[in-house]
């Protein structure tokens, strides 16, 4: 059976008090709007659509990279109108049509795979997602007769025994293509000048339609974010699930409530993480590394063995096996580091490889650079590798040594086993194996600290002439006081 789906993302999101809309304020790490297409994705549907409102140009770039189609409406006039809008861009789609939010991004495929399972399996024409809830005040409540559902009463229509029903609606419903049509029977509501989808279910019911509704996850999952506190607890929870889901693995948290990590990462066994981590992106951790405190780990890779020391701020690079890195060392995008090498505090690393073995134990930057295998760099050297206009390449081959407070202004190649002598600024090829020096001459002024001290002493009674024409007029003033 064909699925479709259709996503309504349409809804001005007030109570966020907000200029972005609504669905794409992000939570782990990504709007929540793109946390739904994504979990829709594995249900492999035949086609999904997006319904935005006019003002839709940030909601296409978030989704741009993803199978979407998008249906415009172009007046806020409730979900109803939202679904309609969404049935004209699928025109002739045959089959099975799940409509989401997209202010849920907690909805787990699972629970969708069981929601549509049941659908089908009691050949529905249409089902809708419930949730037991511990204060159903403000949700739809779930109206039975006998085995089917009857109606969907919103809690302001609700008499006082309907509103004792805990059984409420998420606002997920699948539907048979064919029962599209009635959404034109949908009847304006005048007090809100919207067309309410929970409509559907009563003028489906009175016509014959098997309708059915499956209290399915919880009430947490399946609860949408209307305001900055449901986006904080929406956060936390789902926080909580990814640690969950690690802590099962084998990874170990020395203080979960200090931790965040996106639901994209994955991490080997036996790494132990200390607080106050924040691991991002689609970053992936080997077994047996070690992150301590204050660490941030964006879209990238490191090996097994890795240790992460505090403060360190890791951005789209690759650690291979053993390195280690910081304390309060900075990867920019682009580098990658060698195996078992060494990046030291106050280390920056742009877009350059090191290689294995290598080590810049502090106080340097590196930038544009390729770093044989086995090369010391001192501390306070620099890779000059900006004009003003152009970046330039610095190539550091196997074996070198750097002296401290050296400057390699690019382009330029340092050769194998080559040693350059501290304090150089090194603007030419150093040939392999040979000493590069760039220092002035060494000058030394003979008895230059005796002559200096000559030249205070004559200075010195000048300087405190004042000093001792105050001291007469003191003992002037105690003869007159005696």
């Amino acid at each position: 059976m064909k699925l479709a789906t259709v996503v309504l993302a349409a809804g001005l999101g007030t109570r966020m008090k907000s200029a972005l809309p609504k669905v794409l304020h992000p939570v782990g790490g990504k709007p929540m709007v793109q946390q739904v297409i994504e979990t829709l994705q594995f249900l492999k549907p035949a086609s999904s659509v997006v319904v935005v409102g006019p003002e839709n140009e940030g909601i296409r770039h978030a989704l741009k990279d993803l199978p979407v189609s998008f249906a415009v409406q172009k007046e806020p006039r409730g979900t109803g109108d939202a679904c309609k809008a969404a049935v004209r861009v699928l025109k002739k789609f045959e089959g099975t049509l799940l409509v989401v939010s997209g202010d849920t991004p907690l909805l787990t495929a699972e629970t969708l795979h069981e929601f549509l399972r049941l659908h089908r399996r009691r050949k529905e024409d249409i089902s809708v997602l419930s949730f037991i809830a511990g204060d159903p005040h403000a949700y739809g409540r779930i109206i039975r007769k006998g085995s089917t559902v009857a109606a969907i009463i919103e809690d302001r229509d609700a008499d006082a025994e309907q509103k004792k029903i805990k059984e409420v609606n998420s606002g997920v419903y699948a539907l048979e293509a064919p029962l599209a049509k009635l959404l034109g029977e949908i009847r304006l509501n005048e007090g809100k000048g919207e067309y309410y989808l929970t409509d559907l279910v009563h003028i489906a019911a009175g016509k014959g339609f098997r309708v059915g509704a499956h209290p399915l996850g919880n009430e947490t999952e399946l609860t949408g974010i209307n305001t900055r506190d449901d986006l904080y607890r929406a956060g936390l929870y789902l926080r909580d699930r990814v640690l969950a889901r690690l802590s099962g693995k084998g990874i170990t948290f020395m203080d979960k409530n200090s931790v965040f990590i996106h639901p994209g990462v994955e991490i080997g066994e036996d790494t132990i993480i200390y607080p106050n981590v924040h691991i991002e992106g689609r970053t992936v951790i080997g077994s047996g590394c070690v992150l301590y405190p204050n660490s941030r780990i964006i879209d990238s890779v490191l090996g097994n063995g890795v240790v992460i020391k505090d403060s360190t701020l890791i951005e789209s690079s690759v650690v291979r096996d053993r390195a280690g890195v910081g304390p309060f060392a900075h990867l920019r995008p682009g580098s990658v580091i060698g195996p078992s090498a060494k990046i030291g505090n106050f280390v920056e690393i742009k877009q350059s490889v090191i290689g294995e073995g290598t080590k810049a134990s502090h106080l340097s930057y590196l930038g544009d650079a390729e770093i044989g295998n086995g090369v010391n760099i001192g501390a306070g050297t620099i890779t000059c590798n900006y004009d003003g206009r152009k970046k330039h390449k610095t190539i550091i081959e196997d074996g070198v040594f750097i002296g401290s407070d050296t400057q390699l202004v690019a382009p330029v190649r340092v050769g194998r086993g080559a040693y350059v002598g501290a304090g150089s600024t090194i603007t030419r090829e150093v040939p392999s194996l040979s000493l590069a020096l760039s220092r002035t001459a060494q000058h030394h002024i003979e008895n230059w600290a005796l002559r200096r001290q000559e030249r205070d002493s004559a200075q010195k009674p000048l300087r405190n002439g004042n000093r001792k024409g105050s001291g007469r007029t003191a003992a002037r003033g105690r003869k007159k006081e005696e």
